[in-house]
């Protein structure tokens, strides 16, 4: 099995591996731990991957000999045998398609997500509370370790705004499909008239980093407040001024933390937001600069919902990006997103095997 070139271009990945393992050689690379560390990672990763590709062109190799051999004596049960073994590759080949498009540098991390209510007040708010209970749902389905760190309540219900940790491998390749403003279409419980109401929510995917990902932070450029953690109304006030409210003075980045029980834990958590926060707008302005080049227009802020979510007066949820569609919104909204996710990912690829050079 030949991959050279393409979406898979195992040989360019083997050239890399050679020209790794060589810089891996020298003990002169820890002379710069946190590089030294990127190269290890990427050495394991690639070692993975080819790894993966040569046991599978093994395969093939023999299921070609076995095939030959089954022609000669016209052995039918060996021609079955090969024929259900090339299923099987033919899934695992599948797979490891798809699995090209989580190979983003922090895709394997955990994520940070946020998820802010739009113009409408409780309607809105309560449809951002919806998609916080949809997202740790499906944390739940996966096994990931879901945490809130940030909550603002709404006066009457939902949240203006809540940030959580997702953490488990993939969780941000996987997650990084749901930024974007999320469409809720039903009828209002919170209307007397039973009218049918639009609301809207923005949701932001940052990457979890570790702590060895070199993103500088001075400290003089971080401006830190402290109040009082409690919910919306000053109920259930703590007495202490726990919360943590952080603000990166060059970008206006602000970010808090109040769900932690001491002032030390909410400023650490605050600083993971504010890494990500850094790290994505340095990101973002890369990419924008990148379609610029390419003659492509980038739409800032909302922007256009990407997916909508339909009550009434039918029933679906559709990705406006993939045109993938659910016909049952409440599997949906108790975390049943693998598809849209999926269908997102594998658009990318294809996306990203089209672009010209």
């Amino acid at each position: 099995m030949t991959c050279s070139g393409g979406v898979f271009d195992i040989p360019a990945k083997q050239a890399q591996l050679e020209e790794l393992e060589a810089k891996a050689a020298d003990p002169s690379i820890w002379d710069d731990p946190q590089g030294a560390q990127e190269i290890m990672r990427t050495l394991s990763e690639l070692r993975e991957t080819v790894s993966v590709w040569d046991d599978l062109a093994l395969q093939v190799q023999d299921n070609l000999e076995l095939l030959e051999l089954a022609a000669e004596e016209e052995d039918t049960g060996i021609a079955d045998g090969i024929a259900r073994d090339a299923e099987r590759i033919a899934a695992e080949l599948d797979r490891r398609e798809f699995l090209l498009a989580l190979s983003g540098p922090h895709d394997r991390d955990g994520a940070i997500l946020s998820i802010h209510a739009g113009a409408g007040g409780t309607e809105a708010q309560d449809w951002a509370e919806m998609l916080m209970r949809m997202y740790f749902r499906w944390a739940e389905r996966r096994g990931y370790n879901a945490e809130l760190t940030d909550r603002t309540d709404g006066e009457e219900a939902g949240v203006k705004s809540v940030t959580m940790e997702i953490d488990g491998a993939w969780a941000y390749g996987y997650l990084n499909s749901e930024r974007g403003v999320h469409r809720l279409v039903r009828i209002s419980p919170f209307d007397s008239s039973a009218r049918r109401h639009t609301s809207f929510a923005l949701v932001e995917v940052l990457p979890l980093l570790d702590d060895d990902i070199d993103i500088e932070i001075n400290p003089d450029d971080v401006r830190m407040d402290v109040f009082r953690a409690g919910s919306a109304g000053g109920q259930h006030m703590q007495k202490n001024s726990t919360a943590v409210r952080l603000t990166h003075i060059p970008s206006g980045i602000v970010v808090q933390c109040q769900n932690e029980r001491s002032q030390s834990q909410n400023r650490q958590s605050a600083m993971r937001v504010l890494r990500g926060k850094l790290y994505d707008a340095e990101l973002a302005k890369r990419e924008e600069h990148n379609a610029r080049l390419k003659g492509k227009h980038i739409e800032m802020g909302w922007g256009n919902q990407i997916r909508s979510y339909v009550l009434q007066p039918y029933q679906m949820v559709k990705d406006l990006r993939t045109d993938y569609e659910v016909g049952n919104p409440q599997s949906v909204l108790d975390g049943g997103l693998d598809g849209f996710m999926e269908a997102w990912l594998k658009e990318r690829v294809g996306q990203d095997n089209n672009d010209p050079e």
